[in-house]
């Protein structure tokens, strides 16, 4: 059985909660809801886009961190003392923070009002996006 080609996907998620997913190698998306930490599949990549610091921050407009998706299935985690979420293992890349304006005349999903898509909280790009996004972030890295 062949595996699926990877997927590419933006979750949109504050910066402060993008920092605590980085540090402990998971990712959560839509408040910890199960579904769309569900949508990944192993290989996947996963670009995180913050529009803010933090929920009541300021504008941060900026993709945050980048990488792909582990084996292992979506597994419910203790968020805070009284609240529970899912999350997806990730092997995060080292990466800097870009601004979503030095991409955005490059990138598809940003033509027309992609505001709608990043109301989801996650919504899948192509892979030429992945690659643009990736590239700024991680300009050492070696292909």
């Amino acid at each position: 059985m062949t595996q699926a080609p990877p997927r590419f996907w933006i979750g949109v998620v504050s910066r402060d909660h993008v920092l605590r997913g980085v540090a402990g190698g998971f990712a959560m998306l839509n408040h910890g809801k199960r579904a769309p930490v569900a949508r990944l599949s192993p290989g996947d990549g996963l670009v995180y886009y913050s529009p803010k610091t933090a929920i009541d921050g300021a504008p941060l407009q900026a993709f945050t961190a980048i990488g792909r998706v582990r084996d292992r299935a979506p597994y419910e985690a203790e968020m805070t003392a009284t609240m529970t979420g899912f999350r997806r293992d990730i092997d995060w890349e080292t990466a800097r923070e870009v601004p979503i304006s030095l991409l955005k005349d490059g990138l598809a999903f940003t033509q027309g009002s992609w505001g709608m898509l990043a109301r989801r909280g996650l919504f899948e790009i192509t892979g030429t996006d992945f690659d643009l996004i990736r590239a700024a972030m991680t300009p050492e890295r070696i292909a």
